[in-house]
């Protein structure tokens, strides 16, 4: 196994393109445990730590432009405010240690199901930067996972940043596994509330082939919230609703029955995270309503 050792990330793209098989480093949270256990012996390591920018974020206008290396413990530190979906994923992801090496990066690299921070994203929307000696694009994040631990990235492709929309209204993650820490997803749930375009967006992790959104949920809890005029009224959510919307975003799922859990268990498992952070957000969403309503 060679170790490429860019010093900037225009020499990591000429590496990328002169060997595509080449797996980037930089956490390593990943990667190095599939080595230790001998599931994967790349030919070529790309070590990407020596690229200071993709540890660097910048918050815009409209969105945060997150590098592909900043670690789960920076987001929740600094990004909390921006970015409070994924915040909350940060703290899941296993110990103090691996939160600051590993980064969002990583996970959508891998692209593995069980990815803590995929969920967070979908809800949140956002776009992938990808670069090559050829150019860069922004993939967008609903087109980036296309099967079993496979990314729409091109093999001579690096990640170099996420720009993920700010959040303009409440956002929550939730998360069943086997305890609170070191643990891999058995299932996980994303929600954001989009009060300026007035919709709902979810996410889901680890049950179904690819990270996914209960698209279904969201067209019905949308039309729900808008006939019933909620996003003005600040009405609570009737049982109905948060009961459909939980069967419909259950119905999203695919899952396998594997060691952490049954497809039966994780179906069942996000219908109740989606009821539960539906009703969390929705509360977060009227008490700030009613908190701009008093000081008015």
């Amino acid at each position: 196994m060679d170790f490429l050792r860019p010093a900037s990330w225009e020499e990591a793209l000429a590496a990328k393109a002169e060997h595509p098989t080449a797996v980037p480093i930089a956490g390593g949270t990943d990667v190095m445990v599939e080595i230790n256990f001998d599931h994967r012996r790349p030919e070529y390591l790309l070590d990407l730590n020596r690229i200071g920018e993709l540890s660097e974020w910048e918050v815009g206008q409209e969105s945060v432009r997150l590098g592909a290396s900043v670690p789960y413990s920076s987001i929740m530190e600094h990004l909390r405010a921006e970015l409070p979906g994924l915040a909350l994923a940060s703290h899941t992801v296993a110990s103090p240690q691996i939160r600051n090496r590993g980064g969002v990066g990583g996970n959508l690299g891998t692209a593995s199901p069980a990815g803590d921070a995929h969920p967070a994203l979908l809800a949140a929307d956002c776009e992938v930067e990808a670069e090559s000696v050829r150019g860069t694009r922004l993939i967008p994040i609903d087109a980036f996972y296309t099967g079993v631990k496979r990314n729409a990235l091109e093999p001579d492709e690096l990640i170099r940043a996420v720009h993920i929309r700010k959040a303009d209204g409440p956002q929550q993650y939730s998360k069943v596994g086997t305890r609170n820490a070191m643990v891999i997803a058995v299932c996980a749930f994303g929600i954001a509330l989009h009060p300026e375009t007035r919709t709902v967006r979810t996410g889901i992790g680890s049950a179904a082939p690819t990270p996914v959104r209960a698209k279904a949920a969201e067209d019905f809890l949308n039309a729900a919230l808008e006939e019933g005029g909620f996003w003005e009224n600040g009405k609570i959510i009737t049982p109905a609703i948060a009961k459909q919307f939980a069967a419909l975003a259950s119905g999203a799922c695919n899952p396998i029955d594997d060691v952490r859990g049954t497809a039966k268990y994780r179906r069942h498992a996000v219908g109740i995270m989606a009821r539960r952070t539906l009703g969390w957000t929705w509360e977060q969403y009227r008490g700030a309503g009613r908190t701009l309503e008093g000081a008015a």
